[in-house]
């Protein structure tokens, strides 16, 4: 009886969805090009409170409203940290109907990020999400979808491409990019991510194999916890804080830190309209459920610059970025005599919308967003595929499909697990 009720509220709420969107597409506070009263605040549903949503409750011009997470404890704790007149679920769904939410804010697990992305946008909320983006391909490419249906306004958290010092570089990523499309360094160009550049690949997010059933503890629903994955027994090791370790969730290291590191990558070459057409991958045979480590990670565009992820450390001296006119080193150090002085002479790459706000406010598409984003996510992706399969990928950036390898195709878009797709 209590299954029966489950799922015709699962119904009702999938249903509600769909109808409270043709309501919602255009959201309280676009009246016209950039209209907001100047007392009004962007409004946030943050699903997902553990430390990553916490960690982003406060942003300057909006204000929480809702959270949401399946474990009591964690909603709990959010809801001291936040006050009174929050309003608190267990179920996202019942989040985004609400007509008082303009932005959502996915702070999950990755295995979640796409479905939740696309349910917020055709329920007519703005969306940010943390990265990685979506788990697979297949997912990037629905978000992607969904939020230009749906007119949305989409931002991935990563923010490296327009702000802060750029790991190793000791400088954002402006003035790389104004090097690059200046030619001093020649064409094509390889880029290579190692410790010594600054870009520590977490090697220690692997999984445990062989792991008992233990008892769910009761402050979570691991049935709502799990969602799109694949049903495997509870450990708390796939949970909170250790899920990045397993395929279903994420990806290990290169899950947690590959868009953050290969974001700005993509935008500096100059590819965020396209992908690798090969991956090589040098590493053991991966566990199908765990993740392992790997050694190093190599990507060829079609024009023949390539990335490359020194999972070791093997090269001490690699430059950041390499051409045959000259090479950037970390601390932006040069081979190209007098390079700043040169560089003055250049323009400035092209502004970009940094700030949401501006973004829902006037409705112009953010630096970070379900294009360039979704192009970037499949650079992690596209590896993780191949780890998994244990071999060396061609890859179609058109189609984005591998070719001549069904292994590899079917983990492009998995299937979800039932009631969850």
């Amino acid at each position: 009886m209590e299954q029966k009720k489950n799922q015709s509220r699962r119904t009702f709420l999938r249903n509600g969805i769909g109808a409270v969107a043709a309501f919602t597409i255009v959201p309280r506070h676009v009246l016209g090009r950039g209209y907001l009263a100047p007392s009004d605040q962007l409004t946030k549903g943050v699903i997902g409170t553990g430390g990553m949503g916490k960690g982003h409750f406060g942003y300057a011009g909006t204000r929480v409203v809702a959270i949401c997470d399946v474990d009591k404890q964690h909603l709990q704790q959010a809801q001291e940290m936040l006050g009174g007149g929050i309003k608190a679920f267990d179920d996202y769904r019942e989040l985004i109907q609400l007509p008082e939410v303009d932005i959502v804010h996915i702070a999950t697990p990755p295995h979640w990020h796409g479905i939740m992305s696309i349910e917020a946008a055709r329920a007519g909320k703005d969306i940010w999400c943390e990265k990685p983006m979506t788990r697979t391909i297949g997912e990037g490419q629905r978000v992607k979808e969904a939020v230009q249906q749906y007119g949305r306004m989409f931002r991935l958290n990563t923010w490296f491409r327009f702000e802060d010092n750029f790991y190793g570089m000791n400088t954002p990523v402006k003035p790389i990019k104004k090097l690059v499309n200046s030619g001093m360094l020649g064409w094509p160009l390889t880029v290579t991510l190692n410790r010594y550049t600054g870009f520590d690949w977490k090697q220690h997010w692997v999984g445990k194999t062989n792991l008992p059933a233990t008892p769910v503890p009761a402050e979570l629903n691991y049935d709502r916890w799990l969602g799109p994955a694949p049903y495997k027994p509870y450990h708390p090791e796939r949970v909170h804080q250790r899920f990045r370790g397993y395929w279903d969730y994420d990806g290990g290291g290169l899950g947690d830190m590959g868009q953050h590191y290969l974001d700005p990558v993509q935008y500096i070459l100059g590819k965020d309209d396209t992908s690798p057409v090969s991956v090589e991958i040098d590493a053991p045979q991966q566990h199908p459920d765990a993740v392992g480590t790997w050694r190093r990670i190599t990507y060829t565009y079609k024009d023949g610059c390539k990335i490359i992820l020194d999972g070791e450390g093997t090269d001490e001296k690699a430059a950041f970025i390499e051409g045959p006119s000259g090479r950037l080193y970390p601390g932006f150090r040069s081979d190209i005599p007098d390079l700043e002085k040169k560089l003055a002479a250049y323009p400035d790459p092209p502004p970009q919308v940094t700030d949401f706000l501006i973004t829902v406010k006037e409705r112009r598409q953010f630096a970070l967003n379900e294009e360039n984003g979704h192009r970037s996510c499949t650079l992690v992706n596209i590896a993780k595929i191949a780890l998994q399969v244990g071999r060396s990928l061609e890859f179609d950036p058109e189609r984005q499909v591998f070719l001549f390898d069904d292994a590899a195709n079917s983990l492009i878009d998995p299937p979800a697990r039932t009631g969850w797709a």
